[in-house]
């Protein structure tokens, strides 16, 4: 009889001893946890290389070639260049044609495309998604979305996948769109002081008269989906204007006065380039004029989508002046070039060296805005446009309106053009009108064109030296800046002018922006090249035929 001492079972193995497993057992099972420490490493280096912290920023991305390629298509095609944006097709003819008679046939007056983010595809191809805002003579603005396949061929060079479906996901070689009018009598509006308000009288208010109406009723229509073959309709993609319209006249914020000044403007124009402009009360918003040039079709003026250039200066200088990093007495170089992923440079290539804060903005210096982009943020200008400036939120002006896209930046070189008004911002002459009037206030108060909107806007008033500086500076700007046109007028007059890019073979945009007593302007010329140089006779023009404030 075997007795086993202080164990109770079965003998032990020869590996169960307390010794442990033998010397090869143990060089074996070192040899798997090495085995699963380097497989724990390799994926831990995967994660950090391709979306870990230390991720490297677009390493793994679409090639910005294909960006840019699908960037450019869009501008062409909503420039009306037609040929250029179908030879960047696989079916140059058939791109070109079909797109004409897209917007033609609906009668689409400018198309607004925006590309979004692109993404790798299958077979090495990227895919752009991109917002088509499509203005609809004198009903409103179609919105929806779409995308196109780019792929790179023997020359390394992309090539967008021609198809219908392109133009919009719906369009195919057995159905089509097509546009339905329902009513075309032009609503009846009156002014503030109860002036009727024609289109016959006011040329360019005819867009705006058309979305307003009757309270916004208006002309009525619809985009249907149609069979090619039988015309059999397939369903109704878009409707415009309202179900039952009445004949009281629409009660509005507009002033008769300086609608006539308004048109007078614009009609003086030399060169007759698309444009348009706002002017609002400061203490209230309420809109007293909306011009467009031409005055038929697209109402640019609230639903237009530009970045903004530097009359964006305005926003980025509440940033830094509420943070702290200068004063108008601070020196901020203004060299002529700056290098943040791209060579940035000034207008005419100027500089303005050992430059006070005050000089960088008068004279408009986007070298001196940009070297301070490390003080603020990412999403500061954002923060600062929601919060104090209501850009971004929900505005119920009364017609439908675009009410601005400050996005965050992607990368270094965004942030450096989103100081200066460029990159993927986008506002119009309502929102900057807006911002003109905020600034010279201290408080944002909604822009409106109807009596008695409603409001859920929810902001912040700007700190009173802020608002003090902006004024002092914007004041400078017409006395001794780039805004020195207006000079000659009376009243204190302040002011901005911005120059905004719009794509490597296009002009550039001319921007300025103005207050004078109780009233904020803001007007945009396209091709204009300068602000200075375009939109500001439209602002001296304007301002020369309404005396005082005009109220």
């Amino acid at each position: 009889m075997t007795t086993h001492h202080g164990t109770s079972g079965p003998p032990l193995a020869p590996w169960d001893s307390p010794q442990g497993p033998p010397r090869r057992s143990r060089t074996a099972l070192r040899a798997i946890l090495v085995v699963l420490l380097v497989l724990a490493l390799t994926a831990l280096g995967l994660y950090v290389a391709k979306s870990g912290p230390f991720a490297r920023d677009g390493a793994d991305g679409p090639d910005p070639a294909a960006t840019a390629q699908a960037r450019d298509f869009l501008a062409d095609w909503s420039h009306d260049r037609l040929d250029a944006a179908g030879a960047r097709t696989t079916h140059p003819g058939d791109a070109s044609r079909i797109l004409g008679s897209f917007t033609s046939g609906l009668e689409i007056t400018r198309p607004h495309l925006t590309a979004g983010v692109p993404r790798e595809a299958e077979d090495g191809a990227v895919e752009v998604p991109f917002t088509a805002r499509m203005p609809v003579k004198g009903l409103g603005t179609w919105t929806y979305t779409s995308r196109m396949t780019l792929r790179s061929g023997k020359d390394d060079r992309w090539t967008i996948d021609w198809r219908l479906g392109l133009v919009h996901p719906r369009l195919s070689d057995v159905a089509k769109f097509r546009l339905d009018r329902e009513d075309t009598s032009e609503p009846k509006a009156k002014d503030r002081h109860g002036k009727a308000l024609t289109s016959a009288d006011f040329p360019s208010l005819a867009p705006v008269l058309a979305q307003l109406g009757n309270g916004g009723q208006g002309p009525r229509g619809a985009i249907r989906l149609v069979d090619r073959a039988s015309g059999e309709v397939l369903r109704t993609e878009a409707r415009f204007g309202a179900k039952e319209v009445t004949d009281e006249p629409a009660g509005t914020t507009l002033d008769s006065t300086w609608q006539s000044a308004a048109e007078h403007a614009l009609a003086a124009e030399p060169e007759h380039r698309n444009a348009s402009l706002v002017a609002l009360r400061a203490d209230t918003g309420e809109i007293l004029a909306v011009a467009n040039s031409p005055a038929t079709g697209f109402n640019r003026a609230v639903s237009g989508t530009y970045a903004p250039g530097s009359t964006f200066k305005l926003v980025t200088s509440s940033a830094l002046l509420m943070k702290g990093v200068v004063r108008p007495d601070t020196v901020v170089d203004c060299p002529k070039h700056l290098v943040v992923g791209k060579e940035f440079h000034n207008v005419e290539t100027s500089s303005f060296p050992d430059a006070t804060f005050r000089k960088d903005f008068t004279e408009s210096c986007n070298t001196a805005f940009i070297s301070l982009r490390d003080k603020l943020a990412p999403t500061a200008l954002g923060d600062v446009a929601r919060e104090y400036y209501g850009i971004g939120q929900e505005w119920h002006i009364g017609v439908p309106s675009y009410d601005g896209s400050i996005p965050a930046p992607k990368d270094e070189t965004e942030k450096a053009a989103s100081m200066i008004g460029q990159a993927r911002l986008q506002a119009n002459p309502l929102i900057m009108a807006s911002v003109t009037a905020t600034a010279a206030t201290g408080r944002f108060r909604m822009p409106h064109l109807v009596p008695d909107p409603e409001d859920t806007t929810k902001t912040t008033p700007l700190p009173g030296q802020v608002s003090t500086d902006l004024r002092t500076l914007m004041r400078a700007t017409v006395t001794e800046g780039t805004a020195r046109i207006l000079s000659d007028l009376p009243g204190e007059i302040g002011g901005k002018t911005g120059t905004a890019e719009v794509s490597d073979d296009a002009p550039n945009n001319g921007w300025m922006v103005a207050h004078r007593g109780n009233v904020a302007l803001a007007c945009v010329v396209e091709g204009g090249v300068t602000g200075s140089g375009s939109a500001g006779p439209i602002l001296h023009e304007l301002l020369s035929r309404v005396p005082g404030d005009g109220e």
